[in-house]
Formats: C-alpha cells, structure tokens, sequence
C-alpha cells in the first residue's frame, strides 16, 4: 500500500478512537487492535502529528500516581474525519469503475 495513503488512513483511525471519548495511548491501542494492528510508536508519532495540525488536543491526568496524557479531537480534527468519509466515498467509486470488468466476467 502507498505509505501516504496508509499514513492518512492511520490518521483517520487514532483520530476516530477518540470522536466519542477522550483517550490516551494504551487505550486507542486496544480499542483499534480488532480492526488495525499500531504499535506504540507509530501511535505516538501520529499523535504528535496530529497535535502539530491542531486536530486534538493533549492534557494530562493523575492515575495511579503517575500522570496519564489523555488526548481529546478538536473541531478540526472531526472536520477530518468528516472530509475522509467524502474521499471514501470517491475512492470507492472509482474501485466499483476500476473493478467493474472483473464482475462482469464473473
């Protein structure tokens, strides 16, 4: 896979982690393994990316005697999550377009 449409991809993902909810790392890692397999520091890599483009936003919690980074989407990185579903839709399009010979000879 293009390592710039897979880097997009796996933003939209950390990103859809915490639509609902505030999260920190661990977390985002186990609610996405059924779906996608990220290692801790592809995710923290993302979530610096991700913070630089003002997409969401990082505080910090005390847990257990020591402090929990919690991350939290921004307008604008909802706005991202919206304009991926409107480029999935095109992409997919043009799958069905690309595809199309394969089903009718099928």
């Amino acid at each position: 896979m293009d390592i710039q449409l897979k880097r997009g991809l796996l933003d939209v993902c950390v990103l859809a982690a915490i639509k609902n909810e505030d999260s920190y790392g661990y977390k985002m890692i186990k609610d996405m393994k059924p779906y996608i397999e990220l290692s801790e520091s592809t995710l923290y890599t993302i979530l610096k990316r991700l913070e630089a483009a003002a997409m969401l936003t990082v505080y910090t919690v005390e847990h257990g005697g020591r402090l929990r980074k919690y991350y939290h989407i921004t307008n604008m990185g909802l706005q991202r999550i919206e304009d991926f579903k409107n480029e999935w839709r095109e992409v997919m399009s043009i799958y069905r377009f690309v595809t199309k010979e394969e089903r009718e000879n099928a």
